[in-house]
Order: C-alpha cells, then structure tokens, then sequence
C-alpha cells in the first residue's frame, strides 16, 4: 500500500473566513475513505482543493505524485447532484462518453474505442439497457448510476464521490454502495455522506470534517464522537438485517 493523496497543513479561506485549517491527510492505493461533517463544514471545498478546482491558501497537495491540477485527468468525479436540467435533451450514453478523456478533438465526434469505453462503464452500472433513454425518463438512482458511469469512462485511479446517494431511496444506496465495494478493489475511493451509519459498513475509515479534520477508523466512532463533531446530542443505533 502506498499514499496516493497527501495534504499537508492545508489552510482555505473564502472572503478572508476559514473554511479549512491545517488538514493533513493521508489516503492510501485502493483505500474507501469516507467524509463526514455538518453542513458549511468545508466537505465540497475539501474535494475542490483535490480536483485542483481551487488552490489552497497554505499547505501543499499532491495526487498520485502530481499536483492537483496535473493529475486531474487521472481522478473521476460524481457531484453531489446533477448540474444539468433534467428535461435537457440528451441520451444517457451520450452523457456517459463526455466522460472519455480523449473526447475534447477538434472535429470528428466519438472515436469506436470510446464508444466501447462507455458501453462497458454502463454494464458495469447495470443500466446499458437504458442508453438510448433521454435522461428525463431515470429514475434518481438510475442518474446516479450514470453519473458513476461518466467518471468510469475516463478510466480513472481515483473515484471521488460527493454524496452520491442523496436524494434516492435505501435500496438504490444500497446498490450503488455494493457496486462502488467491488470497483474499490483496484480503485482508491473517496466519498462524502451524510450517512455514517450506512457508510461506515463500507469504509476503511472516516474523516471527521469541521472546518479540522480528525481521522477514525470505522470501528472507533462513537457518539461522542458524532456529538463532537455536530455540536449537538447523538444517539448511536446499532441494528443489523
């Protein structure tokens, strides 16, 4: 196992207002690392920072020994929700292959390669029967599996996740948690939930996020813990199916 993201005293500020102080974090090659923390904690700046779509006030990053920046085209990333109207007219394969890296030529459209890319990405999803569908008729789920779809396209080392399962219901999580379990076995994964009771069933550790990051290992979260980090009461149920 070696380090494939590393922040090292990271500090970020909007408007003169910390959002991030001193992170420092390790993530290992193929490790599931889950984040969690109230709203306005500085989950959605935490990725943005490793995206290389900001550049931290203070500290340095690297990824897969790169800068942000260099190794983006080496991460894959699902948003917290669609940034694109539901009712725009699009197919979902067509979405699926704007996930290609080498999609951005001149002239000439897709190339039969990237094509195959994205029908293999959509198989993997369970959702290739639907690819010819304009996207208003998915269900949630069925858009964020195609969300994940689009990020697999561009075959990346990296799978960043921003809560990909809000919004859908406990068995569309559950399927696409299952799904993510099997791609972590040769893909480092990061993802931010509100769920850590869901989560935690999944991820090697979690990393406590609150303006300060503290890191846990699954195991060890507590309601202390959860009360620590929300400022608030938390009461902590242990249920099994």
């Amino acid at each position: 196992m070696s380090s494939v993201i590393s922040f090292e005293n990271v500090s970020f500020a909007y408007n003169h207002i910390n959002v991030l102080e001193d992170i420092s974090l390790e993530v290992e090659a193929e490790e599931f690392f889950g984040i969690i923390g109230p709203n306005a904690a500085g989950k959605s700046t935490l990725l943005k920072l490793l995206l290389g779509m900001l550049e931290a006030d203070k500290g340095s990053i690297q990824v897969l020994g790169r800068t942000p920046v260099e190794a983006s085209h080496l991460i894959g990333y699902v948003p917290q929700a669609p940034s694109f109207p539901r009712d725009f007219p699009i197919k979902v394969e067509d979405v699926v292959l704007l996930g290609c890296q080498n999609s951005a030529r001149y002239f000439g459209g897709f190339s039969s390669e990237e094509r195959k890319i994205a029908h293999e990405a959509l198989q993997v999803v369970e959702i290739d029967k639907l690819a010819r569908l304009p996207i208003a008729e998915l269900s949630g789920g069925q858009v964020q599996r195609m969300l994940i779809a689009r990020a697999l396209a561009g075959q990346p080392e990296i799978l960043v996740l921003d809560e990909p399962t809000a919004n859908i219901d406990v068995q569309a999580e559950e399927n696409i948690f299952s799904l993510l379990k099997q791609y972590n076995k040769h893909m480092t994964i990061i993802v931010v939930s509100h769920d850590i009771a869901f989560i935690s069933s999944y991820v090697n550790r979690v990393g406590c996020l609150n303006t300060r990051l503290v890191c846990h290992e699954t195991e060890s979260i507590s309601g202390k813990t959860m009360e620590e980090l929300y400022g608030a009461p938390i009461k902590m149920i242990h249920h099994e199916h």
